[in-house]
């Protein structure tokens, strides 16, 4: 299972290396929703060492069934009410948006990292604030006592409209001082790095396709 992996793996790495960008530099967090606890030992067996979902649930049952030294991401929308079962589990938590956010994760004593996520699309459907919003988001982060990592974006399905996208971030990551630029999934990782992305999030390209059920 999952016998393509390190091929696929390789074929990323050569596709960053392909923009100008030292592959090492751009961190792989290998997102294995849907795809069970065998797609994490594979990860790990293949040389990740970050693994993202999207779902609290099988966040916690795959953190629960490793005991890999693994960095784990809750990459998913954040519902207040579950934000103390999301803090147990997440050593990095992206996709926050919203000041009541950051009041329940100061609550709860969330001692890991966080990525505020920019709304680069402006469609209703996804999740993230404006660009204008984020500094004001950042600072109030840190007032409260948590750690800011970066910032991290869904970019347009178009390549210039990504292109602008991860452009944006980059500033901003730039202006307050934030290092991690979280941007760049399986269809537009290659623009990401060499937009200065220093983390992709990929899935389907690493595992194939995904089966839901």
């Amino acid at each position: 299972m999952f016998d393509a992996l390190a091929d696929n793996l390789g074929e990323v790495r050569q596709r960053i290396a392909d923009v100008g960008r030292d592959p090492s530099t751009v961190r792989i967090v290998a997102v294995t929703k849907t795809f069970g606890s065998a797609a994490v030992d594979a990860a790990f067996a293949a040389g990740l060492r970050a693994v993202g979902e999207n779902y609290l649930v099988e966040l916690e049952e795959k953190r629960r069934h490793s005991d890999q030294p693994l960095s784990w991401h809750y990459l998913g929308a954040l519902q207040t009410n579950k934000i103390a079962r999301i803090g147990v589990v997440a050593d990095v938590i992206s996709g926050v948006s919203r000041t009541k956010e950051l009041d329940k994760l100061a609550s709860v004593g969330f001692a890991g990292a966080l990525d505020v996520q920019v709304d680069t699309t402006g469609l209703a459907q996804r999740n993230g604030a404006p660009a204008s919003e984020i500094p004001d988001l950042v600072r109030y982060a840190r007032d409260v006592g948590l750690r800011v990592r970066g910032l991290m974006t869904v970019a347009p399905p178009d390549p210039e409209g990504a292109r602008q996208a991860f452009a944006l971030v980059r500033e901003l990551c730039d202006e307050l001082d934030v290092a991690e630029r979280s941007m760049g999934m399986s269809d537009d990782f290659a623009l990401a790095a060499q937009m200065g992305s220093t983390e992709v999030r990929l899935g389907r390209l690493l595992f194939g396709p995904r089966h839901y059920a």
